[in-house]
C-alpha cells in the first residue's frame, strides 16, 4: 500500500467522520462576502465543467463574478504545478492530485467552513455506495481527499479537517454506442477492438485516461489480469500499448479524440459507432435527436471525479469568495443542473430539492420517465417511458471497476502512449 492510500480498515464511516473531527463537518461556519466588495474569481478548469448558466446564476445570487479560464485536462495540472498564482479556484480531477499536492501549491480546504461537507456522498470519503465498497483500482478519491494539515504536502490516511478538493462532478464512464447502426447487443469492453467495427471505433487521446479504457479492453479480452489498472508495471504498459498499436495498424480507429465536441460530432455523424465517451457527450448527441447509448458493460465502469481546490496563496476577500462559491455550489441549484446533464452531484440531498420528482426518479432512481426528460437548456433528451442507461445511481456507481489515475510509471506510460499515437 502506498503512503498516500487510506487503509479501508481505518477509514471512518460517514457518521464517525462527523463525530471524529469534533463536529467539524457539521459546524457549517462559512464566510459571506460583503455586497459592496465583490471580487472576480478566476476559475481554472476544462471547458466541459465551465457552464455560463452556473456562472450567471451564481452572480445573480451573490454578485460575485466567475471568470472562466478554460484549458485542457493536462494543462489544468500544468498550471497548478507551474503557475499557482494564475487562478483563484481550480476544478481538477482527483487523479491529478498526486502531481499537484507534493508541490505545496494547494492549501487544505477547511471543512468547518463547508456547510454541507457532512452530506458529501461517502463514495468520496469511505469509498462506499449504499454501505458497500466499490472498486478502488487507480486513484480512488478516498485515497487522496484528506490532507494532514492546511499546508501539508502529504495525503492523510484517515479523515482530517482538511480536504484537498471539494467534489463537484463525477461519473462512472463506459463506452458510447450508436445502437441504430450497430443493431445488436453490446455487453463487453472487448467490443471496442472487435474487427466488426474496423474504421468506426474511437478512443480517448488523454494518455492517463485512454490507457485505462484500453486496460478494460485487454482484461475483457482475457489477455491479462492487472493487479491495478491505474498503476501498471512497465511490462503491463508495454502489453497494453502493443495491443492498441496492432489495432490501429489494422485500421480499427477512425479517430483518437481529445476534445469533447469532437467526440459528439464523430458519434452524431455516424463516422463512429462505438467509442470512449463521456455522459454529457452522449446527452449532447441525443439532444440532436440521434440514438446514442452510454452502454453498461459486464466488466464495470471506469470512474472519475473532479473537485474544487484552492491555491496556497489565496487569502482575504478572494479566499472568502471562493468559500462562498463552493458552498453555493453544494447548495442544490448547481447539483440539479449537473444531474440533468448526466453527471452526479456531490451532495445528493440538496440537488434533489431543486429537481422535479419525475426528474429525480429518472436520473437517480433508474425509473421510467413519467414525462419527457429535458436537458438544462430545454432540449428533449429522453422520451417518456425511457430508462436511464445504467439504471439508478446505486446500480451505476456500485459497478465501478477502477478510477482515473496517474501511475508511478507515468512518464514511461506517456512515452509509450505517444508511440501508439504516432504509429
Amino acid at each position: 500500500m502506498s503512503d498516500d492510500t487510506i487503509d479501508p480498515t481505518t477509514a471512518l464511516p460517514r457518521r464517525a467522520l462527523l463525530k471524529g473531527t469534533a463536529g467539524i463537518l457539521a459546524a457549517g461556519v462559512f464566510p459571506a462576502v460583503h455586497a459592496q466588495e465583490k471580487p472576480v474569481l478566476r476559475y481554472l478548469g476544462t471547458a466541459v465543467n465551465q457552464d455560463k448558466d452556473i456562472a450567471e446564476k451564481f452572480k445573480a445570487d451573490t454578485g460575485i463574478t466567475i471568470q472562466y479560464v478554460a484549458v485542457t485536462t493536462d494543462d489544468v495540472t500544468k498550471r497548478a504545478v507551474t503557475a499557482p498564482n494564475s487562478f483563484d479556484l481550480i476544478d481538477t480531477e482527483y487523479f491529478s492530485l498526486k502531481k499537484i499536492v507534493p508541490t505545496g501549491n494547494l492549501k487544505g480546504i477547511d471543512v468547518r467552513k463547508i456547510k454541507n461537507a457532512g452530506k458529501i456522498t461517502p463514495l468520496f470519503t469511505t469509498g462506499t455506495v449504499a454501505g458497500k465498497a466499490v472498486g478502488d483500482q487507480g486513484t480512488a478519491p478516498k485515497k487522496v481527499i484528506f490532507l494532514e494539515g492546511e499546508r501539508s504536502k502529504a495525503f492523510a490516511k484517515a479523515p482530517t479537517e482538511w480536504m484537498t478538493l471539494i467534489p463537484t462532478t463525477y461519473n462512472a464512464d463506459t463506452l458510447g454506442i450508436r445502437p441504430d447502426l450497430i443493431k445488436r447487443p453490446i455487453e463487453s469492453w472487448a467490443e471496442l477492438l472487435n474487427p466488426e467495427f474496423k474504421g468506426k471505433a474511437a478512443i480517448l487521446n488523454i494518455p492517463s485516461i485512454g490507457i485505462m479504457d484500453a486496460a478494460m479492453v485487454v482484461e475483457a479480452k482475457g489477455m491479462h489480469k492487472y493487479a491495478d489498472k491505474g498503476n501498471m508495471t512497465k511490462a503491463e504498459i508495454d502489453l497494453t500499448i502493443k495491443t492498441l498499436i496492432e489495432a490501429k495498424k489494422a485500421g480499427q480507429f477512425r479517430a483518437l479524440w481529445k476534445d469533447f465536441n469532437e467526440s459528439v460530432n464523430l458519434m452524431a455523424s455516424g463516422e463512429v459507432v462505438i467509442q470512449s465517451m463521456w455522459s454529457p457527450a452522449v446527452t449532447a448527441v441525443r439532444s440532436k435527436g440521434i440514438a446514442c447509448v452510454f452502454q453498461p458493460l459486464k466488466e464495470g465502469y471506469r470512474a472519475w471525479a473532479s473537485g474544487f481546490g484552492l491555491p496556497a496563496t489565496l487569502s482575504g476577500k478572494k479566499l472568502d469568495a471562493a468559500y462562498e462559491f463552493i458552498n453555493w455550489f453544494l447548495d442544490g441549484w448547481a447539483g440539479a443542473y449537473l444531474n440533468r446533464q448526466g453527471y452526479y452531484s456531490a451532495v445528493l440531498d440538496t440537488a434533489k430539492t431543486h429537481m422535479e420528482a419525475y426528474e429525480w426518479a429518472y436520473w437517480m432512481e433508474g425509473k421510467p420517465a413519467a414525462q419527457d426528460i429535458k436537458s438544462p437548456h430545454g432540449d428533449v433528451i429522453a422520451k417518456a417511458g425511457s430508462v436511464r442507461d445504467g439504471g439508478s445511481y446505486e446500480q451505476r456507481m456500485s459497478g465501478i471497476a477502477c478510477w482515473n489515475a496517474v501511475m508511478d510509471e507515468n512518464e514511461y506510460m506517456v512515452r509509450k502512449w505517444n508511440e501508439f499515437v504516432a504509429a
